[in-house]
């Protein structure tokens, strides 16, 4: 009887113990997993802070094409319809010495040349018009005197490049169409101190 006593005591010490074992494991277990919740939340929170930072770094990135500065052609453009340049009035007589001086030195034809001709009187239009949006910006002008006339308007490096072709609504070449180039190249050119005074010698 005392036997069987000692035996029982001794199972159930053993079975206490097995127990307390598993429950120290399971507790350690536990912990351990806490512990690697815990760093993956810290990571978790680093990256976050990681990335925040980075947005805010691009957001104080000032925009490349943000910055550059673009004519708005649409408060230039006149309401003048185009005129039909063949059948046009021009101020200037096809066999006059104007415009036959005109067509031998820049090797164009007659009619070409009544138009550049005309057009060139009437450059300041579209001149005037695009100073008033290029401010600083201007560096200097000139006209174009080819087959198709064109004004060139040389910019600051901050002015977008473009072109635009603007019908004339003034009585001097009223619905003839000069096309205008905005170039932002910085050349300065004879026009630079009197940006009112195309290079026709007009």
């Amino acid at each position: 009887m005392v036997q069987r006593l000692f035996r029982v005591s001794i199972i159930t010490a053993f079975l206490i113990t097995l127990s307390a074992c598993d429950n120290s494991s399971h507790q350690t277990d536990e912990v351990e997993a806490n512990s690697e919740a815990i760093s993956n939340t810290k990571s978790s929170n680093t990256t976050i802070h990681s990335n925040a930072a980075d947005i805010t770094e691009v957001a104080k990135t000032p925009s490349a094409t943000g910055s550059n500065k673009a004519i708005d052609w649409s408060a230039i453009a006149s309401s003048e319809p185009p005129a039909d340049p063949v059948h046009y009035q021009y101020p200037f007589a096809i066999d006059s010495q104007n415009v036959r001086d005109y067509a031998e030195y820049f090797k164009v034809d007659k009619r070409t040349a009544q138009y550049n001709l005309t057009v060139g009187m009437a450059v300041n239009e579209p001149l005037n018009k695009v100073l008033d949006q290029l401010s600083t910006s201007y560096v200097s002008h000139e006209l174009i005197d080819a087959k198709k006339t064109a004004l060139i308007i040389h910019t600051t490096p901050e002015v977008q490049p473009s072109k635009f072709d603007y019908v004339i609504q003034g009585d001097f070449g009223k619905g003839l169409v000069l096309s205008v180039e905005i170039k932002p190249d910085g050349v300065k050119g004879e026009n630079s101190g009197n940006p009112h005074r195309a290079e026709l010698g007009i």
